[in-house]
C-alpha cells in the first residue's frame, strides 16, 4: 500500500491558508534563494493528492508548480473544470482515501504527497500519513483554514529533525508512529 507524506507551511497560529484559501501571508516571505528541500521532496513522491481548495489556489499561481501527476479529491469539480494546459497532469476523483490508496497501489504508486488541510486530516484519520514536514512561518493571521482539526483518535508523532531557515521559518520533520 502507498504511504502518504506531507510538506506544508503554516502560520505560527496553525493556519495553512486564509478562509478564502489565499496564501498572501506566505508570499510575503522570500525563500527563493534558500534550499527548502521542496525539489528533493517532490522528486521522492509519485503522485500528489489535494482537495478542491488547494487545486484552485494552485491554479491561481499562474505557472503550474508540479512535475508529478495530481489527483484532486472533489465532490464538486468535474473534468471540464480542469484548464486545458494541465489536463494531462490532473485527474478528478471522488474516491475515499481508502479507495484512492487502493487504486494508487494498483497503479504501482509507492509515495503520495498529501496536500491541503482537509485532505491531510482525512488521510491522517485513515492512517495513511507516514511522515510530515511542517514549516512554521513567523506570522500570526488570526483565522483561516487549519492544517489540523478534529481527529477521532490521537496521532502519535516522533520528532526526526528541526531546521531553521534564513527567512525565520522553522521546519519540523515528524514520523507518524
Amino acid at each position: 500500500m502507498p504511504t502518504g507524506h506531507t510538506m506544508m507551511a503554516m502560520t505560527l497560529d496553525g493556519f495553512v491558508a486564509r478562509k478564502d484559501h489565499a496564501l498572501d501571508w506566505l508570499m510575503k516571505f522570500d525563500t527563493g534563494s534558500e534550499d527548502t528541500g521542496f525539489t528533493d521532496f517532490q522528486n521522492s513522491i509519485d503522485v500528489i493528492v489535494m482537495g478542491t481548495g488547494s487545486f484552485k489556489t494552485v491554479l491561481g499561481f499562474g505557472e503550474w508548480p508540479y512535475r508529478k501527476p495530481v489527483v484532486v479529491l472533489s465532490k464538486t469539480l468535474a473534468e471540464d473544470n480542469i484548464p486545458e494546459d494541465v489536463k494531462d497532469k490532473v485527474e478528478i476523483s471522488r474516491l475515499s482515501p481508502d479507495q484512492l490508496m487502493t487504486q494508487l497501489d494498483g497503479r504501482g504508486v509507492d509515495r503520495v504527497y498529501v496536500d491541503g488541510g482537509a485532505i491531510i486530516r482525512s488521510f491522517l484519520r485513515a492512517g495513511y500519513v507516514a511522515d510530515m514536514r511542517i514549516a512554521i512561518a513567523p506570522i500570526l493571521i488570526g483565522e483561516g483554514i487549519r492544517m489540523f482539526g478534529e481527529l477521532d483518535k490521537d496521532v502519535d508523532l516522533r520528532l526526526e529533525d528541526v531546521r531553521r531557515f534564513g527567512s525565520d521559518f522553522v521546519e519540523m520533520r515528524y514520523v507518524v508512529t
